[in-house]
């Protein structure tokens, strides 16, 4: 066993060891292809462009983040073809979205019911591709809530990656 398994001892040993293993490269580029085959698609990820938060007040949510953190707050937008409403606190780095239904059809509106007191609903991940993101991940059967990308709220193009898939979070890719 590695010498991390002496150190640290049960799970964390061997998660460690697992850590230090080397990663195979997933888009490896061959320059002996023919050159009728198309490459694969090349995209890669960015920075966190925020958390979401799903809050069943967004007034109340709104207030404490501006008032008791001081942090930059935005004013209310709904997005009626998202089924929010949604406040932005600019944290400098990252943002935190505040969702909160909008309409009886309103995705929040179920985790809602879930989840009375609200919470942490998705993260948003930018990619310098999303269309070659989105290619690349259908291949790698990783499941997505829509069939391409659509326009976030930030006025470019997103999709919504199935939990399921991705270790039970729900990740939302935007387009850098």
């Amino acid at each position: 066993p590695p010498s991390t398994s002496r150190i640290l001892p049960g799970a964390l040993g061997g998660l460690f060891s697992r850590l230090q293993s080397p990663v195979p490269t997933v888009r490896a580029f061959s320059t002996s292809q023919p050159s009728h085959q198309v490459a694969e698609p090349v995209w890669n990820l960015g920075r966190l462009n925020h958390v979401a938060v799903a809050v069943p007040d967004l007034a109340k949510a709104q207030a404490f983040y501006k008032n008791v953190l001081g942090a930059q707050v935005s004013e209310a937008v709904p997005l009626p073809e998202h089924g929010v409403s949604v406040v932005f606190v600019n944290l400098g780095n990252t943002k935190i979205e505040l969702l909160h239904p909008l309409g009886s059809d309103s995705p929040i509106a179920g985790f809602l019911q879930k989840n009375k007191a609200g919470g942490m609903h998705h993260v948003c991940i930018e990619v310098d591709n999303i269309n070659a993101a989105v290619m690349d991940l259908k291949e790698k059967k990783i499941r997505s809530l829509s069939d391409e990308a659509k326009i976030g709220a930030h006025g470019k193009p997103v999709i919504f990656l199935h939990p399921k898939d991705c270790g039970g979070v729900l990740v939302e890719l935007e387009q850098a």
